[in-house]
C-alpha cells in the first residue's frame, strides 16, 4: 500500500496558531500606529490654536485684560476649548499669556484643574515696554553705539540718524599674500 504524502493535522494547526500570533502582533502595531497619529494631528491642531489665541491678544487693538477666560473655537472640524490666563510679569509694562487648549469632547467634565487635562500650551508676551525707535542698527558683535558709557565718546546722533560708517580694510591682492624670495 502506498502511503500518501502531506501534512499531519498537527501540523496544520501549529501552522495556524503561528500565523494567528503573527497575525494579532501586526494588527496590535497598526493600530498603535494610527492612535499615534491621531494624537499628533490633534497636538499639531491645539498648538495652532494656542498660537492663533497669543497672536490675536498680542495684535489686538486693545491691551489683554489680566485674569483667567476661556471659550471655544471651532478648527479642523471640530470644537476645541481653551483657556487663557493674562497676569503680570516682573517688568513693568509686560503681561504674560498663557493659553491651553484640549479637544472639547476630551474635556468632558473635566475642570481644566489639572496640566494633563490639557492637550497644548503656548505662551507670550504683550506690553508696551519699547523703547522708541533711535535709527540705529544694533552691532551684535558686542561693541558700544557711539555715545553709550565705554563707546567712541562721541554724542549720540539725532533719532533717524546712523554714525558714519568705518572705513573697510584694503582688499587683498589676486592670489593672496604670496611670500617673496
Amino acid at each position: 500500500m502506498k502511503r500518501a504524502r502531506g501534512f499531519t493535522l498537527i501540523e496544520v494547526l501549529v501552522a495556524l496558531v503561528i500565523v494567528a500570533v503573527g497575525m494579532a502582533a501586526l494588527l496590535g502595531t497598526l493600530t498603535s500606529a494610527a492612535d499615534s497619529s491621531i494624537y499628533l494631528r490633534d497636538k499639531t491642531f491645539a498648538e495652532w490654536i494656542a498660537l492663533n489665541r497669543v497672536s490675536e491678544l498680542r495684535l489686538g487693538a486693545k491691551r489683554p485684560t489680566k485674569g483667567k477666560s476661556g471659550g471655544e473655537v471651532e478648527f479642523a472640524g471640530q470644537k476645541w476649548r481653551y483657556e487663557q490666563e493674562v497676569v503680570e510679569t516682573d517688568v513693568p509694562g509686560v503681561l504674560r499669556i498663557d493659553v491651553r487648549v484640549a479637544a472639547a469632547a476630551t474635556q468632558g467634565g473635566r475642570n481644566g484643574a489639572s496640566k494633563d487635562d490639557w492637550t497644548a500650551t503656548a505662551a507670550g508676551v504683550v506690553g508696551d515696554a519699547v523703547g522708541p525707535p533711535s535709527g540705529v542698527d544694533p552691532d551684535w558683535n558686542g561693541s558700544p553705539f557711539p555715545g553709550e558709557p565705554g563707546g567712541s565718546g562721541a554724542p549720540a546722533g539725532e533719532p533717524g540718524t546712523a554714525p558714519a560708517p568705518k572705513p573697510s580694510p584694503a582688499p587683498a591682492p589676486p592670489g593672496g599674500n604670496l611670500p617673496t624670495t
